[in-house]
């Protein structure tokens, strides 16, 4: 199947439009800017869901869930959050259709809503509107909320995972007592995600804080996540917001604390989105197809027979099963693939091109020799195992796997991570790609003045990066410390 994929060095950007289409991932909808998410693809985003939801509530939080729409009124609340988001959101303005005899069905005029709803775009407005008949007390702090759904932003420019009109996401709303406890959940979210996109996507990740012009409407402060992918631009992967008391004032969300005094309680806001699933295919994928972590692997081993006849495919049958069960008894996924409608030729290329990080194959002669031959996705290294303990030997290889996928992005990004000093060198390495390193003298001015020249944009000033002041590279004026600037996604 490889062979009907753009190579990613002649078109990085169809490589991955083949990609997801040709590997069962998702496909555009009739619905302009939606996308259709497959049984594959959705396989993959249930196994991250599964994943974060145990670590959000890991850390205390439980999960809830808010209306899709939203009165008008309530994004008006908030002068930075509306103006924000006014021209991604979707409104609905009528209720009722009747039939036509010349257009089949119309909008009843008659039907007109009172007040029009938007279809919500985040849901900071709606939650704090409801936590204001929540929260009355200290004792009612803190309060941990999560919720699992989809949101829709009016996109222009869509692509299939990184930007449509619709898209599935979770987004914690969370409400503290003091400012301090708001800003520990902020980051302790973000380290959240920054352990889920290394230990689960095997995508290496800097932690930072966003510039002002780049924070969430609404946010006091917007942490970030941001991984580099294969073609040396930059991804946000994840946020936590920390708001303040912006959404609590807008909404007249009180409590009394602990001395009888009444304030307006603290909050956050954090989220990750399919677009998740647009940096795994990025960060990993190569010429011959999908390459899956393990971890979010839906399939992590299949075993393909290889038999002439009934026969010879109800023996491998048989051998096969004391290391199925074995397989299985570690908790590892596996599919043994004995339709002889299909060829083994063409599942192994199938197997390949969708993924799967092991491929297991049995005939007659490892039979006789009490062997398997095992292929691993990650290097398409193959070798003849004994199949004695194979199950334990498939568990190491699978973590095998997720280490070296790991660490072969995360030599992609050191090796093309590098600091500029002046503004000409700048433009000539941005043209190359990846994380650049430069100072900055804070000003929005020159922020705006290099994405109009270069289309770069500061991803974040990192959280442990480099605080040695110096001169900012496009105006010579002081620079407190370097920040990280790339073209993004």
């Amino acid at each position: 199947m490889s062979e009907i994929l753009t190579k990613r060095a002649d078109d990085y950007a169809q490589w991955y439009n083949d990609l997801v289409l040709k590997a069962d991932l998702a496909e555009h909808s009739d619905v302009r800017g939606c996308m259709v998410i497959k049984p594959h693809g959705y396989a993959i985003w249930e196994k991250m869901q599964r994943a974060l939801d145990e670590m959000f509530k890991e850390t205390g939080h439980v999960n809830a869930y808010f209306p899709l729409f939203i009165p008008k009124s309530y994004l008006a609340k908030e002068a930075s959050h509306v103006e924000g988001f006014a021209k991604e959101c979707a409104v609905v303005t009528h209720y009722r259709l009747k039939s036509d005899p010349e257009h089949g069905v119309v909008v009843d005029p008659e039907a007109k809503l009172e007040e029009e709803l938007i279809v919500r775009p985040t849901s900071e407005t709606i939650i704090w509107n409801t936590y204001r008949g929540w929260i009355k007390s200290y004792r009612d702090l803190p309060l941990l909320i999560n919720q699992w759904a989809n949101v829709v932003r009016w996109e222009m420019r869509t692509r299939l995972f990184l930007r449509t009109a619709e898209f599935l996401w979770q987004e914690g709303h969370t409400a503290h007592a003091t400012r301090q406890e708001a800003i520990e959940e902020t980051e302790r979210m973000l380290d959240v995600y920054a352990r889920f996109a290394e230990e689960w996507l095997a995508m290496p990740v800097l932690k930072g804080i966003k510039t002002a012009s780049e924070r969430f409407a609404g946010a006091e402060e917007t942490y970030c996540i941001e991984a580099l992918m294969q073609d040396g631009k930059a991804l946000q992967a994840g946020t936590s917001h920390f708001l303040g008391q912006n959404f609590a004032k807008a909404f007249d969300v009180l409590f009394t604390n602990k001395e009888n005094r009444q304030e307006h309680v603290w909050a956050t806001s954090w989220g990750v989105s399919t677009r998740l699933m647009g940096a795994l295919i990025m960060t990993h994928s190569d010429d011959h197809g999908l390459v899956l972590p393990p971890k979010l692997a839906p399939v992590q081993v299949a075993v393909v027979p290889i038999a002439k006849n009934e026969e010879q495919l109800n023996a491998i049958r048989a051998y096969a099963q004391p290391m199925l069960a074995a397989l299985r008894t570690k908790g590892i996924t596996v599919k043994f693939d004995d339709d002889d409608k299909k060829k083994p030729g063409w599942k192994f290329a199938e197997y390949e091109f969708k993924g799967y990080p092991v491929r297991i194959a049995i005939g007659p002669r490892d039979m006789e020799n009490g062997t398997v031959e095992v292929a691993r996705r990650d290097t398409l290294e193959k070798s003849v195992m004994q199949a004695t303990d194979i199950a334990d030997k498939v568990e190491h290889l699978l973590q095998a796997i997720q280490d070296n996928l790991y660490q072969k992005a995360l030599a992609m990004r050191e090796n093309n991570t590098r600091a500029v000093d002046s503004y000409e060198e700048f433009k000539v390495e941005i043209e190359k790609g990846g994380f650049l390193l430069a100072h900055w003298d804070g000003t929005p001015e020159t922020e705006e003045r290099v994405k109009e020249e270069t289309k770069a944009t500061i991803r974040c000033i990192l959280l442990d990066g480099d605080q040695t002041p110096g001169s900012c590279m496009v105006t010579g004026r002081p620079s407190t410390r370097r920040v990280l600037f790339a073209r993004a996604y």
